[in-house]
């Protein structure tokens, strides 16, 4: 065998692998009925915590589920089952609902916690793929993964049902954050770090306040508004009609404006030199808007109004890429 016949062979594995799955999440995505609207109505009424429970490769896989539930509005925990034998059932309590994966069913590390569950009362959700199994019969609902080949070709690694798993757990999640009509505000409340934190950041939180921008009338003479644009050091002198953030911006001067009227800039006004009605954005914009635009008209700031078109702020492109906005 030649190196490019090898290098084919594996290529043509590694996209019967794909196909396998992605086969299998098709067939699941057609079986969706009852159960599934009926384990979201348990998920949602929880006023604890979704604990989410598996042994080995279903509880890597848990732990993702998990983390994704508490990222996206639904408070939840991943118990490991033999931890749990040894105390960490203490963890669950009666406001919660326990989320089991396994998919064989007959998990025996699984026993205490299924006992613990319908000893107080706390509803099951179990994801598995054998209706008769130990684990399908303890719970209350049951969320079938699909009868469908691992993709290892000995059929034994878990492949095919550890993806299926977690493609469940994420339309769990994802239903779930649709219900309760989570949206960008509490997506950002539960990302502030890092680039989620940075793409979901509002322009208020990044502007320069009005106060300490330069802020003129259109009469002032542009000798005395050149003074007050250098002094503050921002680039830009924002004209407003009485050069105060209480009334509304009506132009804008920057280092491109001067120089297009550099022959006569101690001879002219504010309003002469100024460019009327700059683009502006408004301060619950997000500040990735806020770049686009900057990017898009070839300008490295935007004055920030509120409805009236008075100015709240500014906001510079070099503070979005500092925040880690891009």
């Amino acid at each position: 065998m030649t190196a490019s016949d090898l290098k084919n062979d594996v290529l043509d594995e590694m996209a019967r692998v794909l196909s396998v799955e992605a086969g299998a999440l098709t067939q699941m995505a057609g079986a969706l009925g009852a159960p599934h609207r009926e384990a979201i109505d348990i998920l949602r009424a929880v006023t604890g915590r979704v604990v989410v429970a598996g042994v080995g490769k279903s509880g890597h896989v848990g732990r993702k589920i998990a983390a994704t539930f508490a990222s996206t509005g639904t408070p939840a925990q991943f118990v490991h089952p033999t931890e749990a034998s040894h105390g960490d059932l203490g963890m669950i309590t009666a406001g919660d609902a326990c989320l089991v994966l396994s998919n064989s069913g007959e998990t025996t590390e699984l026993a205490d916690l299924l006992t613990y569950a319908r000893r107080f009362s706390i509803p099951l959700i179990a994801i598995t793929r054998r209706a008769q199994s130990t684990l399908a019969r303890e719970a209350d609902v049951v969320l079938l993964l699909p009868d469908a080949d691992e993709a290892c070709p000995m059929g034994m690694a878990p492949t095919t049902s550890t993806t299926a798993t977690l493609a469940l757990g994420d339309a769990l999640a994802v239903a779930l954050m649709m219900g309760r009509g989570f949206g960008r505000d509490d997506f950002r409340v539960f990302h502030p770090g890092g680039k989620l934190g940075a793409q979901l950041l509002r322009v208020e939180a990044v502007m320069v306040p009005a106060a300490d921008l330069p802020l003129v009338e259109a009469s002032l003479p542009m000798r005395q508004g050149l003074v007050s644009m250098s002094g503050k050091g921002f680039g830009v002198l924002g004209v407003t009609e009485d050069g105060t953030p209480g009334s509304q911006l009506t132009g804008i001067i920057t280092d491109g404006d001067l120089r297009r009227h550099l022959d006569r800039l101690f001879d002219a006004t504010v309003g002469e030199v100024a460019t009327a009605g700059p683009k502006v954005i408004a301060p619950d914009a997000l500040a990735s808007e806020a770049v686009q635009v900057m990017n898009e008209k070839k300008i490295t700031a935007l004055f920030v109004v509120d409805e009236a078109g008075r100015p709240l702020g500014l906001i510079r492109l070099h503070d979005c890429l500092r925040a880690g906005v891009a």
